[in-house]
């Protein structure tokens, strides 16, 4: 006599069984760990845009030296900006999908005090060669120069584009232009070839490329032009 346990239908019914009682037990800890998982998200953007502008913060502190660092944000829809204590918190990923569809992009705009002068800083995001990269631009108070970045990434191979993070390729960006010496919008290229490894000319719009990353060095600065130029229109209104 066949035990039950060998029918198809107990392996039917132990198998929604299991389903179920998995299911729920994820969703459980999903619900129950939510919390904690925004909490790290707001931590973890506070931390980069503090890193964008040199002050070294971790989940200890990140709230603290955010608040004593960052003034005043706002996002910005058009050329109208509009002070929001909770600007980080915009999602520019969605924000990017919304303007592809032709909708109005919400644009987060954070402003430091940084030696009694104002730093501006924006988030960008674009694409590596395997999967998202992003970061946060510095300009110093004259609309144009580079104060500091901070890249991060998903997916970049490490030891080639995994590098992106690292101070030896974020240092070189600070002091470039993001307007060439004609006045002209150009944000900063990423080149292997442009004679200038040390990166002493702050006018040549470019800083030099990291070996055998090719790709996505090419997306940072794709992400860069782009990045930037959604915030020239409102720029401009505060060079008025």
């Amino acid at each position: 006599m066949a035990k039950k346990t060998d029918s198809n239908l107990y392996t039917i019914l132990f198998s929604i069984g299991m389903v179920i009682i998995v299911g729920s037990l994820l969703a459980g800890f999903a619900s129950s760990t939510r919390e904690m998982r925004e909490n790290n998200d707001k931590v973890k953007a506070q931390i980069d845009i503090l890193s964008s502008i040199g002050v070294d913060a971790d989940r200890s502190n990140a709230t603290q030296k955010f608040t004593e660092n960052i003034k005043e944000q706002y996002v910005i829809e058009g050329t109208t900006a509009t002070e929001n204590p909770e600007a980080y918190l915009v999602d520019v990923k969605k924000e990017q999908a919304k303007a592809k569809k032709g909708e109005t992009q919400r644009l987060p705009l954070f402003i430091a005090e940084k030696e009694g002068k104002k730093v501006y800083i924006i988030p960008v995001r674009g694409a590596g060669l395997w999967d998202a990269i992003w970061g946060y631009i510095a300009l110093k108070d004259d609309l144009q120069t580079i104060d500091g970045v901070f890249f991060d990434h998903k997916g970049e191979t490490p030891g080639l584009g995994a590098n992106i993070t690292q101070s030896f390729f974020t240092d070189d960006f600070k002091g470039e232009k993001i307007y060439d010496q004609k006045g002209n919008y150009a944000a900063v290229a990423v080149s292997k070839s442009n004679g200038d490894p040390s990166n002493n000319d702050k006018e040549d719009n470019e800083v030099d490329a990291i070996g055998g990353a090719t790709i996505t060095g090419n997306g940072v600065a794709a992400m860069l032009k782009s990045g930037i130029k959604v915030y020239l229109p409102y720029f401009e209104t505060l060079k008025k």
